[in-house]
């Protein structure tokens, strides 16, 4: 049965982003919220709104019993996660559909398989997907991972199972640093996580990070092609584009055919993402691990395709079918995304808070914002600081960035610091325009780039 009352399981952009591709489809909106949020755009946009706690996210955003009696009270039929929270959360998503609910998203069962990293690693090699060299399941002793860290060779990075978000990684370069560094790592795993398992891959020195992007009905899968999230600080996506300057028409035809295999050997319903490293030198790629949700950066993808990927979750998740072919899928153009966040870039990225005293944003054909801002709103001290994203399209690469930089020119946000002077520099910068980068890239240029700032102060 299509949707009819949705609950948004949310804050922020994404919030506002779901309502208003909810509304297009005449689907009445739920803002669920805390009452650090109970100002914010999502519930001023809604048709709704409920205050599920207080301020801090494990007693609201993360509570989900709240939430579930919110829905329950609001006489919700659907449950859409967003990102972030409890959006690859299991449990969550089985006591959604318990509740005789729609989840948005996959199935519990799905998000379980593919959420792990481990088993997400083994589900890919049976599907064919190339994995990177190493460990075989979770490993959780450290004399076994010692050993199989031997096997595979150094360097090598440790990854929390359950993880995300940069949490619970370590890069080793020789077997004398592996044991401090294994238990460092699972002890911020298990902090984060509340999981302390890890496993090992080969590290990957010149690696780029490309994602595809895919839409399953439990049947069969698509992709909407590739995007590139190479320029990355502390392992969290700083600016993205789609597609990726670095893939060949060969190598993202063998990429996105393997992420479309995956999908589908896991019957995978809803918008996912397939992430991988890809090789410079040889050439080579590998499935790292997916997201069971939706992508901060799922804008690019929309912008080359032309299709609205929260529109398609929520007909998905009524039971539409798939309504795209493969074939129908076409790449037009470039797209860039720069993430706004509330910090102070020069001042090694301190977060800031305050009052929006003053907002101009950037406009004109080709540019969106995706945004919880206005004049007046303060910025809540409790929650991930991403402000904004800016995406800007054009016919092709250069003339993207060429966009880019007239829209954050024109941008301005008054009241606290953000990081739109780093996004303006980094839109200049000669090897960004060149495609020319990896992962490691970014915390170089940073550095350098902060060593001007407190120079010219």
């Amino acid at each position: 049965m299509p949707i009819q009352r949705l609950l948004i399981a949310n804050r922020g952009e994404i919030a506002v982003r779901i309502i208003r591709a909810a509304r297009e489809l005449g689907i009445h909106t739920i803002a669920a919220h805390s009452s650090a949020d109970k100002d914010s755009l999502a519930v001023r946009l809604a048709d709704e709104a409920v205050e599920i706690g207080p301020a801090q996210a494990a007693k609201s955003y993360l509570n989900a019993a709240a939430l579930l009696q919110a829905a329950a009270d609001r006489r919700a039929d659907a449950v859409h996660p967003g990102y972030g929270f409890l959006a690859e959360n299991a449990a969550f998503a089985r006591a959604v559909t318990a509740a005789g609910l729609v989840f948005v998203g996959p199935d519990a069962d799905t998000i379980e398989r593919m959420g792990d990293k481990a088993q997400a690693r083994a589900t890919a090699q049976a599907a064919g997907v190339p994995v990177v060299p190493g460990s075989d399941g979770v490993l959780r002793d450290a004399t076994a991972a010692a050993a199989a860290a031997e096997n595979i060779g150094f360097p090598l990075m440790i990854q929390a199972a359950a993880g995300g978000g940069g949490k619970g990684i370590r890069v080793v370069e020789s077997a004398s640093d592996f044991a401090a560094a294994f238990q460092a790592a699972q002890r911020e795993g298990l902090g984060a996580f509340g999981d302390d398992g890890m496993y090992l891959e080969r590290f990957i020195l010149r690696a780029r990070h490309i994602e595809v992007q895919i839409l399953g009905d439990g049947r069969r899968a698509i992709h909407l092609y590739d995007r590139e999230c190479s320029l990355q600080r502390r392992r969290q996506k700083v600016l993205e584009e789609a597609p990726s300057p670095a893939l060949s028409s060969e190598v993202r035809e063998r990429l996105c055919a393997s992420a479309v295999a995956l999908a589908e050997s896991v019957g995978y319903c809803g918008a996912g993402t397939m992430e991988y490293l890809y090789d410079d030198e040889s050439g080579a790629f590998y499935f790292i691990e997916m997201n069971t949700r939706i992508q901060v950066e799922h804008p690019v993808t929309e912008m080359i395709t032309g299709i609205d990927l929260i529109r398609e979750m929520l007909l998905i998740a009524g039971g539409e079918p798939l309504r795209w072919q493969q074939s129908d899928i076409r790449i037009r153009g470039a797209a860039l995304e720069c993430r706004i966040n509330a910090e102070n870039p020069a001042d090694n990225f301190m977060p800031n808070i305050g009052t929006v005293s003053g907002l101009q944003w950037g406009g004109g054909f080709g540019v969106r914002t995706d945004s919880m801002l206005f004049e007046g709103y303060s910025v809540p001290p409790f929650y991930d600081s991403m402000l904004a994203k800016i995406i800007v399209w054009d016919e092709d690469r250069s003339s993207a960035f060429s966009r880019l930089r007239r829209a954050l020119a024109e941008t301005r946000i008054e009241g606290l610091h953000t990081t739109l002077p780093l996004h303006r520099a980094l839109a200049t910068d000669a090897s960004v325009l060149a495609g020319d980068f990896h992962t490691g890239w970014l915390e170089q240029w940073v550095a350098n780039w902060q060593q001007q700032q407190n120079e010219n102060a």
